[in-house]
């Protein structure tokens, strides 16, 4: 591949860009301005002249100059008529010249490409009749429509060995990983990518994860990038020369490819898979099958024309009367029917489930989601299918769940092939997961859809009033401690607060003594502001611990929130004297008290002694 290619290669170009353009019923592509084909050889060489299609054998080349197909479109095309296919609006159907047929699978793969590719590159005109002449001699349409559900042909389609003799010299770029040949490179697929092409254009335009030249939506999108290369604009007559000789440097190829494209630009129609007209004459005037080291591509005889096969060269009728000879009588033949595609149902329909909407779904912890996902389903045309059964699964590591607190949940599509899950709520737990939608009873590429909850956050902490917190040793924090948590301005209830005891506010360093919190028993924890934004620390929460010291409380909140409060821890007060103008008693005299002997009785009047809690001198001196 020449190098400016690559250079020049718009990166942006995706696979997912047909989405839109499906859910709004795809309407028939419109080709760019008439281009008429080239009759002569001037035209292919003058585009060849120009300086882009002349890299060295080898480069430049998406097929390596492998064989292709060389039979021509019918003298008479199919005229350009209001409401057929490829023209303008309308439903397919299976009608007109068979060479006009395009397999379902092949022909929405070249629509969707085009729709694709317009996204990106809407300067390059890019028509899908023009990948569907390409597709028509590169592979006679992926052999006749021989694909799987998925777009997949049965095996793969290759080219003969690009070792040089015929053909370009390109020894092998992908150890075999797509051409079975370690030796030298082959064509590979329905549109003939050679593998060092591949790994640059290569494109996952089914939504299967995997970049596979022989798959129809994948290598049809691929080349329609390739031929966009270059800034081209493909509704001029130059560029588009130029573009169908970077995929072949030969100018028959040229002409082929034209004569083709302008017969699709007249009208075409759809035929189910494995039904389309298999091509047999190459450029190197061997049979499918028959090149060397190459692996046939279909085993599908070719379905008889409607009218009689013209005799063999140099054969003739026997004369009437020979002896040994009778002419069979004439026997008028009847056109071979069409196969008419089976009843099916819904699901069997769809060849394609796509991301309608929401393809990234957010929110915060313990909240619900703005969307829900939403899936597109598609026949082989691009055309929406309804009452399709549509399975939505939340794959990963979290606590989301759908209404109901399911994880699994079944949607029908709508008459638009919208399938939308049911609501969704997030969970306490944040974090990234996928929720994959997939067709119920099929094995088509899922849906799938990027989900990511973040934490509740909060960019503001601030203490509501309340006095400096303060506690002796040994005992705990009598003040109540409450901080308000704000997001922009606004109160953010739900946001995890943590809390760390630190030695300082400047250098906040874990504190290895000091207060603890009566919860965890430790210098961490954390904590959920409540529906008013606010978080309280009640008194006795906090335990001072029993070293003297200022400490500082750190709160952090997700989104930034920071906050110190100060804790000062102090010594116990001192234990107060005893009162010095009190006597102490003598050691060993219990104080004196009434005895049983001085209680008044009835009888008795008390005696001075027994109303005094000790005796005095004077009553002493009575007593004697």
């Amino acid at each position: 591949m020449a190098p400016d290619i690559g250079r020049r290669l718009r990166r942006g170009a995706t696979s997912g860009a047909v989405v839109a353009a499906a859910v709004a019923a795809l309407a028939a592509s419109q080709a760019p301005e008439a281009i008429q084909p080239t009759t002569d050889s001037a035209g292919g060489d003058r585009a060849v002249g120009t300086g882009e299609g002349t890299p060295p054998s080898g480069e430049g080349s998406a097929t390596g100059d492998s064989p292709y197909y060389t039979e021509l479109p019918p003298l008479n095309t199919p005229p350009k008529q209001p409401g057929v296919p490829g023209t303008g609006t309308g439903p397919l159907v299976v009608t007109g010249p068979a060479e006009a047929g395009i397999p379902a699978t092949v022909l929405s793969a070249y629509k969707r490409a085009e729709q694709s590719v317009r996204s990106t590159a809407p300067g390059c005109n890019l028509p899908w009749q023009l990948l569907a002449g390409i597709g028509k001699v590169e592979s006679g349409q992926a052999s006749g429509g021989r694909v799987d559900a998925n777009g997949t042909t049965f095996r793969p389609i290759l080219g003969p060995a690009l070792n040089g003799v015929g053909f370009a010299n390109i020894s092998d770029t992908d150890d075999g990983a797509y051409d079975g040949d370690r030796v030298h490179d082959r064509a590979v697929g329905p549109m003939q990518f050679i593998p060092s092409t591949w790994a640059t254009w290569g494109q996952d335009a089914n939504g299967d994860g995997k970049k596979d030249p022989n798959n129809i939506y994948d290598a049809a999108q691929a080349a329609g990038l390739y031929l966009c290369a270059n800034d081209r604009n493909l509704a001029l007559k130059a560029d588009l020369d130029r573009a169908i000789l970077s995929y072949n440097r030969s100018t028959e190829y040229l002409n082929t490819v034209l004569s083709w494209f302008e017969y699709y630009k007249r009208g075409t129609h759809q035929v189910p898979d494995g039904t389309g007209v298999l091509p047999v004459d190459r450029s190197d005037n061997r049979r499918p099958g028959g090149l060397p080291g190459t692996t046939p591509t279909s085993s599908v005889p070719v379905s008889p024309s409607p009218t009689s096969p013209a005799p063999k060269p140099g054969s003739q009728d026997p004369k009437p009367g020979t002896p040994g000879t009778t002419k069979p009588p004439t026997v008028p033949t009847e056109p071979t029917p069409v196969p008419k595609p089976p009843v099916t149902s819904p699901a069997d329909k769809v060849a394609a489930l796509a991301v309608a909407g929401n393809r990234q779904l957010t929110t915060i912890t313990d909240s619900d989601f703005t969307g829900v996902p939403r899936a597109a389903a598609l026949d082989a045309s691009g055309e929406p299918v309804a009452r399709v059964k549509v399975r939505f699964e939340i794959v990963g590591a979290t606590d989301t769940r759908f209404a109901g607190g399911k994880t699994v949940v079944t949607a029908t599509t709508t008459s638009s092939g919208i399938a939308s899950s049911p609501a969704l709520r997030a969970g306490e737990k944040a974090g990234t997961f996928t929720i994959r939608a997939t067709v119920v009873g099929r094995t088509l590429g899922a849906a799938e859809f990027a989900v990511s909850v973040t934490e509740r956050q909060a960019d503001t902490l601030v203490r509501v009033g309340g006095d400096p917190l303060s506690a002796a040793t040994g005992t705990a924090f009598a003040q109540e401690l409450q901080v308000k948590a704000t997001d922009k301005g606004a109160l953010a209830p739900g946001v995890l607060v943590t809390a760390e005891i630190v030695t300082s506010k400047t250098d906040p360093k874990p504190a290895t003594e000091g207060p603890t919190f009566k919860s965890t028993s430790s210098r961490t924890a954390a904590f959920t502001t409540a529906t008013d934004g606010t978080l309280t620390l009640k008194a006795g929460d906090l335990l001072a611990g029993d070293k003297v010291e200022t400490y500082f409380l750190k709160l952090v909140a997700p989104g930034g929130g920071t906050l110190f409060v100060e804790l000062n821890v102090t010594a116990p007060a001192p234990t107060p004297d005893p009162d010095p103008t009190q006597e102490p008693s003598e050691p060993g005299t219990p104080e004196a008290s009434p005895s049983p002997s001085a209680s008044p009785s009835p009888s008795s009047s008390p005696s001075p002694s027994a109303t005094a809690p000790t005796a005095s001198p004077s009553a002493t001196e009575s007593k004697a």
